[in-house]
């Protein structure tokens, strides 16, 4: 076989062509993995709702299709859940917030009534060691439990705003942007202005690294 010859002309053709193959492969590839990922993130998703609802796996519910609402600036995504029967369990809200590093996206569970089922953190960047415990802190059994709270009755707040809510050892930014979170989902579930919604959180971050403030 003639070996071609290296001309600039055959270079830019050996090149589109190399191009053209690894385009459509890349094509086939998107083609073949795109619905295993959307029903991979689906699951995900459906799972989270359950936890969040403290809702068993095995358990037949319906989720009703997402409702997507914006309060503000503010956007939420509720799932409203129904048992087997039609009965309403409740609804999971997700929501994102400002803590010490931004994207702290949030799902709680919220029962028909306001009461707290569960939560989930669903993405963070908070400092490790410190916020980074958001996850377990606020957790039934942790230090700053908020499963059973009710944000239209209780003070969903840290103790240092007058809540009864302990905040993460040496981490208030997170623990009051996490709080936060629930109390706008409260908020834009039910539409109930008590909750409290607002929050000191402010952050610095040092040469030497992030530290938490107030």
């Amino acid at each position: 076989m003639k070996k071609l010859e290296s001309t600039l002309g055959n270079m830019v053709i050996v090149l589109t062509l190399v191009s053209l193959v690894a385009a459509g492969l890349l094509a086939v590839m998107n083609e073949v993995t795109s619905e295993p990922i959307r029903l991979q993130a689906e699951q995900k998703e459906a799972n989270g709702i359950k936890k969040v609802l403290v809702i068993g796996a095995d358990e037949q519910v319906t989720v009703a299709p997402a409702e997507t609402k914006k309060v503000g600036e503010q956007e939420f995504i509720i799932y409203k859940v129904s048992g087997a029967d039609g009965k309403e369990l409740g609804a999971a809200v997700k929501t994102s917030v400002q803590g010490f590093s931004p994207n702290l996206t949030v799902m709680v569970g919220f029962d028909s009534k306001g009461t707290i089922k569960g939560y989930e953190i669903l993405s963070q960047a908070e400092t490790p060691g410190l916020g980074a415990n958001v996850p377990t802190w606020f957790q039934e059994g942790g230090k700053g439990n908020v499963i059973g709270m009710n944000p239209g009755k209780d003070k969903v707040s840290v103790k240092k705003d007058g809540g009864d809510v302990e905040a993460i050892t040496a981490s208030t930014i997170t623990s009051r942007a996490f709080l936060k979170a629930i109390n706008l989902e409260y908020n834009a579930l039910f539409g109930n202005g008590n909750a409290h919604g607002t929050t000191g959180a402010t952050s610095t971050h040092g040469s030497t690294g992030a530290t938490q403030t107030r």
